[in-house]
């Protein structure tokens, strides 16, 4: 799973599904003329506004946050867990809309509880829940909802391929041993490398040379950069596969390595390589 590609209407359905679980521990009536000392029952006291309401809101947010943090869409009787935790959401909102108008039930056809109404924690379950559906829908439509929720960070440059890593054997700046002497032990007496003069090397006497760092230069003029999607897009096989090996998400850095005319072929963070057909819009690091 990749929080990354979580947007900020995923986000709205996150704090709409903490403030919904807070509300169900809050009163569920609201009676007129009780004592403050009146034990009155929270949502959790009624099975069917727990289950259509708490319940239903709190696996719809989770379905839909999991089906975007998903690198491979998920489908359930050949629809997506997203649709069904969007259809869970409006099904909780409903639910939550007719406890509101009918807080007491069947119990008001007795006539003897018209006191009775809506508590705090039925009219903050109705709020969460209806932001809650509205973010879920509206996030594929609005572009403000499609933003990224985490800013990806910008990476460092990639090392062009053949380079050795700073400070290695042969990178200029690093101390190099003495010809002949094991790693970690200084020169001895009478060995290359050593001399009486202060550290100078004696005259006439040969140095040894310290190895040339490669240079390897990438093929043509393409360079590797890293790379992010403004939106989901799918990553397919170099071999011309028409099915997707992977999905690039936004808010998540990815390394193109090669050019072939108008697609990149790029790699994914677990080593995966596909061709990127669809390079509109991406920002470069």
């Amino acid at each position: 799973m990749n929080i990354r590609s979580l947007t900020r209407g995923d986000g709205v359905v996150i704090g709409a599904a903490v403030l919904l679980f807070i509300a169900s521990f809050l009163d569920i009536y609201s009676i007129e003329g009780a004592p403050d000392s009146a034990e009155i029952p929270s949502l959790w006291g009624s099975g069917s506004v727990v289950l259509g309401v708490v319940l239903a809101g709190v696996i719809g947010a989770a379905l839909v946050v999991v089906a975007r943090a998903l690198p491979q869409p998920r489908k359930v009787a050949g629809l997506d867990l997203g649709q069904f935790g969007v259809a869970f959401t409006v099904f909780a909102a409903w639910c939550a809309l007719g406890n509101i108008f009918d807080p007491a039930g069947a119990f008001d056809n007795d006539g003897g509880v018209d006191n009775i109404g809506a508590g705090t924690g039925l009219i903050l379950a109705l709020v969460a829940t209806l932001l809650m559906a509205a973010a879920a829908v509206a996030t594929p439509l609005v572009p403000a909802l499609k933003g990224s929720l985490i800013p990806a960070a910008r990476p460092a440059a990639p090392q062009p391929y053949g380079g050795q890593p700073q400070g290695g054997y042969g990178y200029p700046g690093a101390q190099q041993q003495p010809y002949g002497a094991q790693p970690g032990q200084p020169g001895q007496p009478g060995q290359p490398g050593h001399s009486f003069g202060g550290g100078q090397p004696q005259p006439g006497q040969p140095q040894p040379q310290a190895p040339q760092q490669a240079q390897a230069q990438p093929a043509g003029d393409f360079s590797p950069f890293w790379f992010a999607v403004p939106v989901p897009r799918p990553l397919f096989a170099e071999d011309g596969s028409p099915t997707p090996i992977a999905e690039l998400a936004p808010g998540t850095w990815y390394l193109a390595v090669e050019q072939r005319g108008a697609h990149l072929v790029a790699q994914t963070q677990d080593g995966r390589r596909g061709v990127l057909q669809d390079t509109a819009g991406i920002q470069r690091g």
